[in-house]
């Protein structure tokens, strides 16, 4: 799996179309990492979501754009 694309594939139903926007808990299921630790990467601004009415969401290509900036920040340092 490359770093552009994080699988998102199996968080949806056989025949629905890819989701556009994730739960927080599906973000940190694509990031392997716990659902607190995902909500503190939102509150510091690490991780873009936005919120639709009182829920939170993730845009599907959040995950892989953190993932992309973290790589860039490895090398650069």
């Amino acid at each position: 799996m490359s770093i552009a694309a994080v699988d998102i594939a199996p968080l949806a139903e056989v025949g629905d179309p890819a989701p556009v926007l994730l739960t927080v808990e599906e973000a940190a299921r694509c990031l392997r990492v716990g659902r607190t630790t995902c909500f503190a990467l939102i509150r510091t601004g690490e991780l873009e979501s936005l919120t639709i009415g009182g829920l939170r969401r993730v845009p599907a290509d959040a995950p892989a754009a953190y993932l992309a900036r973290r790589r860039a920040e490895q090398r650069a340092a």
